[in-house]
């Protein structure tokens, strides 16, 4: 039994592949096109899917999607292993339902804080009763080099490079070291927030650069590249039968 779960997300189309409950690959996709998912759809042949998006994405894939097989859509009507006791839940980004529902699945009973990296760094907390709570939301790494060299007269666009000093010596690995070890110390902050404040507490770090921050956070942290694709899984599991 194969599950082919979507994530489109603002920078990146991508498709985890599971068979049973095994994760097999990520794929990136080029576009949202209904001929490309039809493509991947004839090499892998799933039998559920399940789409998250947080962009207007081509509405022919839905249809494509739930004729060839069991198919789900995330949304705040979806099914879910945990409540959202908070004002307006049909606001969550359904990146951050995905996060909540795989914080659950693995990490039950516990107090979760679910950080995701993306274009926007996303700060999930769940709590011990499976409820999720929020969080806070900021700009991500990109997003951040690119808003210092648009909005300014004569900085430049900085690429990241992971063995900046935290006291710069010039204009770029000031940027840098204003950007990397600001998302550092920003992280490290909320944790110590979180931690202060919960008992049985657990961190989860996530999104395409948690290998890089995992390792300048001093805080104990699970670190898992796959798991808003385990959550979609999850919610695949509990939404198609």
């Amino acid at each position: 039994m194969k599950t082919i779960c979507f994530d489109f997300g603002n920078t990146r189309l991508k498709a985890g592949l599971f068979e049973q409950d095994q994760f097999l690959e990520e794929i990136v996709l080029p576009n949202d096109e209904k001929p490309t998912i039809e493509a991947l759809l004839e090499i892998h042949h799933p039998d559920k899917s399940i789409l998250s998006s947080v962009i207007h994405h081509d509405p022919a894939i839905e249809e494509l999607l739930a004729s060839r097989t069991r198919f789900h859509k995330l949304s705040h009507l979806t099914r879910a292993n945990f409540t959202t006791p908070v004002g307006k839940p049909e606001t969550i980004g359904s990146d951050r339902l995905a996060l909540a529902a795989a914080a659950v699945h693995f990490y039950p009973g516990k107090n979760n804080l679910v950080i995701g990296m993306g274009s926007c760094i996303t700060y999930n907390f769940i709590n011990q009763y499976h409820q999720f709570i929020g969080g806070s939301i900021s700009p991500g790494m990109e997003m951040r080099f690119k808003a210092m060299q648009v909005f300014t007269a004569k900085l430049p666009l900085v690429q990241p490079e992971w063995n900046f000093p935290v006291i710069g010596y010039d204009t770029k690995t000031n940027m840098q070291s204003g950007v990397i070890a600001g998302i550092s110390f920003e992280m490290a902050g909320f944790i110590d927030f979180y931690a202060s404040k919960y008992g049985n507490f657990n961190v989860v770090l996530t999104g395409g650069d948690t290998t890089y921050f995992a390792g300048q956070l001093k805080n104990k942290i699970f670190a898992d590249p796959n798991f808003l694709f385990k959550g979609l899984y999850a919610l695949s599991e509990t939404n198609n039968g």
